[in-house]
């Protein structure tokens, strides 16, 4: 069985978490303190220490750089989900990239305005210590201070893929891919607190985040496999090929 290490607010394990949950495959979830990484280190031979891992029979599975997706492309290649299509790589690439920074750099300082609600109070110190040398004295409460021109940013932000969601009903196609994942999870971070919701303005985005919270892999497979093509003589050629056969 697949087990999933993880603090559950993490976008980045919800990402990982999503996609196991759409699969419909058995996992467990392990939850570590943000504050001791220690399971990490042991379990990667002291080669990694962020969150989240998986750990697959005997093969423990991390990230390799910032901008890697080992965990996804692992998952979706033994589950075959269909998340990484050939035909979608380059601008899936461009896509994750702008969502892990542009939605991720302002989702996860709203959500850790929060952060004693979430936080055990074993780990709080830990917590604090981790996020100021990270981002400099007293961060948490200058974000909790502009939260309005955040919240503002954040909107503006996700602007593109509302636009996307116009004639779609996914980012890029008729089903979810990576992409669709990556940003439920950059959401879901933002939202973990309760105390917020998704921006008024973005109808599609709140449609799109429904469907992305229930979907499931077995209902697009059987979808897929009912879909009947009409017979081969009936078929539209392309305009083009038709003139040629027509000659």
């Amino acid at each position: 069985m697949i087990e999933l290490i993880q603090f559950p607010w993490s976008p980045f394990c919800i990402v990982q978490r999503r996609i196991l949950e759409f699969s419909g495959t058995r996992f467990k979830i392990t939850n570590i303190p943000n504050g001791d990484r220690s399971l990490v280190w042991r379990l990667t031979r002291e080669r990694y220490y962020g969150v989240p891992i998986i750990r697959d029979g005997k093969s423990v599975i991390f990230e390799v750089s910032d901008d890697s997706q080992v965990i996804a492309k692992y998952l979706d290649s033994n589950l075959k989900l269909g998340l990484f299509p050939w035909e979608l790589e380059g601008v899936q690439s461009i896509l994750w990239r702008y969502i892990e920074n542009e939605i991720e750099s302002v989702g996860f300082k709203l959500n850790d305005v929060y952060w004693r609600e979430m936080v055990p109070e074993a780990d709080r110190m830990r917590f604090l210590r981790h996020k100021e040398r990270k981002f400099g004295r007293g961060c948490l409460n200058q974000w909790r201070a502009g939260k309005q021109e955040l919240l503002q940013q954040l909107t503006e932000r996700l602007v593109p893929f509302e636009e996307m969601l116009l004639y779609k009903p996914f980012l890029l196609d008729h089903r979810p891919r990576f992409v669709d994942f990556d940003l439920y999870g950059m959401l879901g971070n933002f939202l973990y607190s309760g105390h917020y919701r998704l921006p008024s303005a973005h109808s599609q985005l709140k449609d799109w985040f429904r469907r992305m919270t229930h979907i499931q892999f077995d209902s697009i497979r059987n979808h897929e496999n009912n879909r009947v093509l009409p017979p081969k003589e009936t078929r539209q050629l392309p305009l083009r090929r038709r003139n040629l056969q027509n000659a």
